[in-house]
């Protein structure tokens, strides 16, 4: 063990660190405590973010450091009575060991409070609300649209509630919140008189979906697509792709929307579906696109009837989402120049395809994207961009399960294929497979392997210059290896 690791763990900063780690696993026992036991130097945990110092933080570093305090303390009492009382060979040996063993004890004694917390208190007022909440939703009047699917869910549900709030009263569930403990919240701010409902499903494990279902009661449903994700707990992607189309079961096969583009969800597909993509939705046919950085235009027709779309959405893979939101939209009975407002008005949802201009550079932060149709749809927008000089940015993708080195294999592929001037990977245990996939489509550019990628993003101004075009895709949390 050499001097760094040791001072790692017996330094005034450990219970910082270990707060941290709690923290980016999202005080979920068993994530953090799989990334304790593999982690030896504890100074250089936080790597690519800083621990956030909430409440619940700040009382979870307290409880560390007096619990540590307390055992250095009875460790010194117990070596002191040992050496004044003259032969007590166990108090020297008790006392040593505590000194040396106390990082460790605390590491692990820590994750009982939240335990605690959660079987006692959370989970009881949880399963409450839940119940509460079901009854909210199966009384309330109103559209209830459920949006489902391995990536596109938050970007779908803003676009709908831009679009659909142009002459409806809506309500849809915040950022990312997209789990039972947020429906039940959701369903408390609820008045009741909203005309439309847009509730996002964020799914983690089997049942997750099938389960959300039967506790909001959609009565319309919108699944983005399937791709690998949550793959630890899945294990498949066919068990993924069987809880997601869930949605489509509860309803009967009515009111059905699926993104055609999805190449996994064409096997989930059944008659009465309705599909939709960027050459149309149903009926209506996508004619006229144009695709820039300020983002994507496009004619939406069906018989006489054409509506001239413009959206700050980018990606020519906005436009089966933005056609869908406006033949939803006139379904619900806005009017044709409500529907082109909306669509007007749609722009990117933060760290989801957002240009922002940098030292005359444009960069794409598309660092929340975590599946490969992402990774998919981001490097042919790079693809088709002009740019003086382009860079493409990523860490990979997490939680691709027994495809880790396939999916990043064709990672690498599609990056190669986009071109880039410069790819910047951040080191890790996917780095190997992106670089196998770059090498194997016989990549030309410039390749970096970044160590530091905090240190990289807070300096991403020094890096670019005017025309350059920069694509991030992806972000990872320090308890990713």
């Amino acid at each position: 063990m050499n001097i760094r690791i040791i001072t790692s763990l017996y330094s005034p900063r450990f219970p910082a660190a270990v707060t941290y780690m709690l923290q980016a696993s999202e005080y979920q026992s068993a994530p953090y405590l799989k990334w304790l036991w593999r982690t030896a130097d504890f100074s250089g945990v936080a790597r690519r973010r800083t621990l956030k110092r909430t409440a619940k933080a700040r009382l979870l570093e307290l409880f560390l450091a007096l619990g540590m305090l307390l055992e250095i303390l009875a460790g010194l009492s117990l070596i002191a009575y040992g050496a004044l009382s003259g032969d007590n060979a166990w108090a020297w040996e008790i006392g040593a060991a505590l000194l040396i063993a106390y990082p460790f004890i605390w590491s692990h004694l820590v994750v009982l409070p939240l335990e605690f917390g959660r079987v006692l208190i959370v989970e009881p007022k949880l399963n409450k609300d839940i119940k509460a909440a079901k009854t909210i939703y199966q009384n309330h009047p109103g559209v209830k649209i459920a949006v489902a699917g391995s990536y596109g869910k938050t970007t779908m549900k803003e676009l709908l509630k831009t679009v659909l709030s142009e002459g409806l009263k809506v309500k849809a569930t915040i950022a990312n919140k997209n789990v039972l403990s947020e429906h039940a919240k959701f369903a408390k701010s609820l008045s009741g008189d909203e005309d439309v409902l847009i509730i996002e499903y964020g799914e983690g494990a089997p049942g997750d979906v099938k389960r959300f279902a039967f506790n909001t009661h959609p009565t319309h449903g919108i699944i983005t697509g399937l791709a690998p994700a949550h793959l630890d707990k899945y294990k498949t992607l066919e068990a993924a792709g069987a809880d997601i189309f869930s949605l489509g079961e509860y309803l009967n096969g009515k009111n059905v929307y699926v993104n055609a583009e999805s190449s996994q969800a064409k096997a989930y597909i059944k008659p009465g579906y309705i599909t939709y993509g960027s050459k149309g939705v149903g009926e209506w046919r996508v004619s006229e696109v144009d695709l820039n950085i300020h983002g994507v235009s496009f004619s939406l027709s069906a018989g006489k009837t054409k509506l001239n779309l413009s959206s700050k959405l980018l990606g020519e893979h906005q436009i089966g989402a933005l056609s869908l939101a406006a033949v939803i939209g006139l379904e619900l009975g806005l009017t044709h120049d409500q529907v082109i407002a909306g669509i007007a008005k749609s722009k990117p949802f933060m760290h989801r395809m957002q240009p922002y201009e940098l030292a005359g550079a444009w960069v794409i932060d598309d660092t929340y994207n975590g599946n490969i149709e992402g990774i998919r749809a981001g490097t042919a927008l790079l693809r088709e961009l002009p740019a003086r000089r382009k860079i493409y940015v990523t860490p990979g993708l997490v939680d691709q399960g027994q495809d880790t080195k396939r999916i990043h294999n064709l990672m690498g592929e599609l990056i190669a294929d986009a071109k880039p001037d410069l790819v910047v990977l951040m080191r890790n245990s996917v780095t190997g497979f992106i670089k196998e996939g770059l090498i194997s489509s016989s990549y030309s550019g410039e390749l970096q392997v970044v160590d530091d990628p905090l240190n990289f993003y807070e300096h991403l101004d020094q890096i670019v210059a005017a025309g350059d075009l920069v694509l991030m895709q992806n972000d990872w949390t320090d308890n990713y290896a």
